[in-house]
């Protein structure tokens, strides 16, 4: 960790910009840029002031490079990026991806992908993701050629290997379920939280009514008016703090979000170990039906019924040296599906080794981040009914001294 580029180099994403621009279809379009910028961290410690390094990048560069990581490391749990149109808002939110709130939490959502990324022990070291960060033209062109579209799987063929593969590891079984009782229990928990939000929302706003009411009745009462109008004041300072209040629990709420979109992580890694067990069951069932080939063919039995088979007692037997060629033939293929068998052994424990390794790295991850979180969401509730007990205790004082 300590090799980890966040640790030689300071990242942000400090601002959002909107623009309008043609895109590959010529057509005019609005879009959001972000400007990232980079400090190496070394020239600090040696007392000299770094230049800052920036650039602009879309949206979907970020969606690009992410993309890149994915096919090019399917062992690792690659770090989502945060969402492209708002979910699970309560009412007052926008969920116009162009809405300023939105813009500027996504902006900070885009700030921890790159700094999850440069934190990695793997991920960090790619010299893609070092050319994202620092080269502002030529960076497609560099992704581009690393072929990696062409290492992507096809969503029917990983759906083919998930109801085909014959012998799955129970260990990644239980993942994929793990992840899908993750992405239930987030989802759930953030809509509840958005229906709090708007029952919280109305309970403040009600005060605000107290608050009108009360200043509206100071104006006709002489004797009482000083208390009603100080009673008003405290409840319309409550009312207008829910704003802030919502948008803190916001904060949390992507917290969440982006442990939702992890859970889709994991079972990308998943699904890619199905995969790699399909092609090795397949690889294993050809060798096999190829030294069964090779076994008839030298002591002229067949064991099992084939057109091939049938063929021959219609037509007659081939010669002994159509046979000797065949299984010659046959023998090398053999030869070659066994170097390849064990090739692909070799790479599916790499593979499991490795998946494993980067799986409970991202359960520690997650572990010590939700708790944070959580603990800080109570105690932002626990501060917000401390603010309501004071104000009724103000309140009630008020109307004693009338």
């Amino acid at each position: 960790m300590e090799d980890c580029l966040a640790k030689k180099m300071e990242i942000t994403v400090s601002e959002a910009e909107k623009r309008t621009g043609k895109n590959a279809m010529n057509i005019q379009e609005t879009y959001t840029a972000y400007l990232i910028e980079t400090r190496a961290v070394e020239s600090q410690s040696e007392g000299q002031c770094a230049p800052v390094d920036s650039l602009w990048r879309r949206y979907s560069e970020f969606e690009l490079l992410r993309n890149y990581l994915s096919v090019t490391y399917p062992h690792i749990v690659v770090p989502p990026l945060p969402e492209k149109r708002a979910d699970f808002v309560w009412h007052k939110l926008s969920a116009d991806n162009m809405d300023p709130d939105f813009v500027e939490r996504r902006r900070i959502g885009l700030e921890n992908f790159l700094l999850r990324v440069a934190s990695h022990p793997v991920l960090c070291q790619d010299k893609v993701f070092y050319s994202f960060l620092t080269q502002e033209g030529g960076w497609k062109d560099m992704v581009n050629e690393t072929g990696f579209q062409l290492k992507a799987d096809s969503r029917l063929k990983a759906l083919n290997a998930t109801f085909r593969v014959k012998n799955p590891d129970k260990r990644f079984t239980e993942l994929k379920h793990y992840s899908d009782e993750l992405q239930s229990v987030i989802s759930h928990l953030l809509r509840v939280r958005a229906r709090v939000a708007d029952r919280l929302y109305g309970v403040y706003k009600v005060h605000g009514n107290y608050g009108r009411v009360f200043s509206e009745w100071s104006a006709i009462e002489k004797e009482m008016g000083d208390g009603l109008q100080s009673a008003g004041h405290h409840m319309d300072v409550y009312a207008a703090s829910i704003d802030d209040i919502l948008e803190e629990e916001e904060h949390y709420a992507d917290l969440l979000k982006e442990y939702l979109f992890y859970a889709e992580a994991l079972r990308a890694v998943c699904r890619k170990h199905e995969l790699m067990q399909y092609d090795l069951e397949m690889a294993a069932q050809d060798l096999t039906s190829k030294k069964q080939q090779c076994e008839e063919l030298a002591t002229g039995t067949v064991r099992t019924f084939s057109l091939k088979g049938m063929t021959s007692k219609l037509f007659g037997q081939e010669t002994a040296e159509q046979r000797e060629a065949k299984i010659k033939i046959l023998e090398e293929q053999i030869q070659e599906g066994e170097e390849q068998l064990k090739s692909k052994n070799l790479e599916g424990r790499d593979f499991v080794k490795s998946a494993w390794a980067d799986i409970e790295r991202f359960k520690e991850q997650k572990n010590h981040d939700l708790k944070e979180a959580l603990i800080s969401y109570a105690v932002l509730q626990i501060s917000m009914c401390k603010k309501g007990i004071q104000v009724w205790t103000n309140a009630k004082e008020c109307f004693s001294k009338m």
